[in-house]
């Protein structure tokens, strides 16, 4: 078992005074069959005139707040102490063939689902971040030979994104289409998140987005930075039988004890970790920070 401390700040600085903020936060972890919150916190300045806790219908914890009086500045800090254990991967052999996944959830007039690929279903179509274009779904099947086992698919395509796409920050922004990313293969955990999903479901499987934390490893000898690492996004593919497995092409490897899970939904948009509205200005500055410490080095 491996345990985490992180805490996640945002900070806007606002350039004339906001009358009103309503906000919505996600960023609260899951309780998972591998992850255990022991304890979570959150921390608004100025102090909510209102605060409510609340689940998605994706399932994800959530709150909602809002501020009436006039202010220039907020801040929200999270902070949480996670347990995480290891996952159980099935053998890629004894998974199912991707072919026979889909079948299994195709729709067909009075078939009877049983509720958990009823639920999964839903994350086999178009959502405000992830198109079905043709081409990529070419792409995607140079992976998916026929017959391959589901599992042994999803690694070979998780490996190919890996390959050959380069991260770089400064290649795209929250709102560049995967069709970009394809043509220019470059872009952040974000953007192969949602290319990834956009090739599972252009071959008709269900793939939902994850959000979360990375423990992030500073060089040989250096100590770990406070505020150094970020948000992290990865996929998850519905394997009937085997229920979600998780999948990381930006590090090319399946999740297991240095992920952190926030939430899941079709795309980044329904997960943002902060979104909301507010009356006055519109002009502002933003600041973020988060730090994942192993409680192992808490104490040195």
């Amino acid at each position: 078992m491996a345990t985490y401390h992180i805490q996640h700040d945002t900070a806007y600085d606002y350039h004339s005074p906001v009358t009103q903020s309503r906000q919505i936060l996600r960023l609260t972890p899951r309780i998972l069959p591998w992850q255990t919150p022991v304890s979570h916190g959150i921390e608004v300045d100025p102090h909510p005139d209102h605060m409510d806790f609340l689940l998605d219908c994706f399932g994800n914890p959530l709150q909602y707040f809002t501020l009436m009086s006039d202010h220039h500045a907020l801040s929200v800090r999270a902070h949480s102490v996670v347990n995480i254990t290891h996952r159980h991967l099935p053998d890629p052999e004894e998974t199912p063939s991707w072919e026979a996944v889909i079948n299994h959830l195709r729709f067909l007039p009075d078939k009877h689902y049983l509720p958990y690929d009823f639920e999964a279903t839903q994350f086999r179509f178009e959502s405000n971040h992830i198109r079905l274009l043709p081409h990529i779904r070419d792409w995607a099947l140079e992976v998916f030979t026929p017959g391959k086992p589901v599992l042994a698919a999803l690694g070979a395509l998780q490996a190919r994104i890996f390959n050959e796409f380069i991260f770089d920050p400064q290649a795209t922004t929250i709102s560049t289409p995967v069709a970009e990313v394809f043509r220019n293969r470059r872009g952040v955990c974000q953007d192969f998140a949602h290319f990834m999903i956009s090739c599972l479901r252009a071959i008709g499987l269900p793939a939902r987005y994850v959000s979360g934390y990375l423990l992030t490893h500073p060089p040989a000898g250096q100590a770990r930075l406070i505020g150094a690492d970020a948000s992290h996004a990865w996929v998850s593919l519905y394997i009937p039988g085997h229920g979600w497995i998780d999948s990381d092409p930006t590090n090319n490897l399946f999740p297991d004890l240095e992920h952190i899970t926030l939430c899941w939904g079709r795309d980044f948009s329904d997960v943002s970790p902060i979104r909301g509205m507010m009356y006055g200005s519109s002009a502002h500055s933003l600041k973020t920070s988060v730090t994942v410490m192993p409680e192992s080095e808490m104490t040195r």
